[in-house]
Formats: C-alpha cells, structure tokens, sequence
C-alpha cells in the first residue's frame, strides 16, 4: 500500500441515510465506508474511517494522522463552522487535507458559508453527494503523486 487515508467524519454523519434524505440522500456511512475503501483500495492506499460526534475526538484522530497518514479527508460536518480547534489540529498535519461536504453548504444557510477548515484545506468539494468522499480520496492522490 502506498499509505494511510484518514476519513474523518463530524457530528450527525453516523445518522446519514435517515437525517434528511432529501438534503443528504439514502445512503448510509456504511455505504460511503465501502465506496471509500474500494476507491482507496484501486489506488494503493488504505483507509481509516471515523465517525465521532465529539470535536476532541476527531482532534484527536487528526494527531494520530500526523504519525501514521499521508492525507487527510475530513466532513466536520457542523464544525466546519465553529471549530477553530480543528483547523488548528489540521494546520499540524503535513500532508494534504482535503474537506468535503455532502451538500452544497454555499447554497444553504447564511451561517453554512464560512468554512474554518477551508484556511487550511487543499480543497473543497461541496454539493457532490457522497460521491464527494470519493472524489476527496482521488484529490489526496493526486497531490501525493505530484
């Protein structure tokens, strides 16, 4: 395997598939879980996906990454907005971040559009559904090979 892919997954995300599916779809974390790993997996890497839906906890995780992960992809979720605490975990990991967003939070809710992690992220990828997770895995990919 050419490394370890943290997926790191915010406050709600264990209820995917049955919180909002007309905002968030049918799928469950299982299935993006599966996805992620046969994604991973055709590109040589492994994964860690993690749910929590406490902010030290997913603190926690990103300094566990610093030892042991090449990329981070992180959907904080409702932290995205509020954790100042987060996006200074990830400012001490050195390879990419990329944070993803099942919805697209820039057409939703005023206080939706501001990003704490985007300062530190490599990219965004808002609106995707969780096709998103994939595309995050790809992106991590991507810039390790350049």
């Amino acid at each position: 395997m050419a490394g370890l892919i943290y997926v790191l997954n915010g406050p709600n995300l264990n209820l995917l598939g049955k919180r909002q599916p007309e905002i968030y779809g049918s799928e469950t974390l299982g299935d993006v879980e599966a996805k992620c790993r046969e994604r991973a997996g055709a590109l040589g890497f492994d994964i860690r996906f993690l749910q929590s839906n406490a902010e030290h906890q997913i603190i926690d995780w990103v300094h566990e990454a610093r030892e042991d992960g090449v990329g981070i992809v992180i959907n904080p979720a409702a932290y995205t907005h509020t954790s100042v605490a987060i996006l200074d975990a990830l400012n001490t990991f050195e390879g990419p971040v990329i944070e993803v967003h099942i919805s697209d939070i820039h057409k939703r809710e005023a206080f939706r559009h501001h990003s704490y992690v985007a300062l530190r992220a490599d990219e965004q990828i808002a609106g995707k559904g969780t096709e998103g997770y994939v595309m995050g895995i790809e992106r991590v990919a991507a810039l390790l090979s350049k």
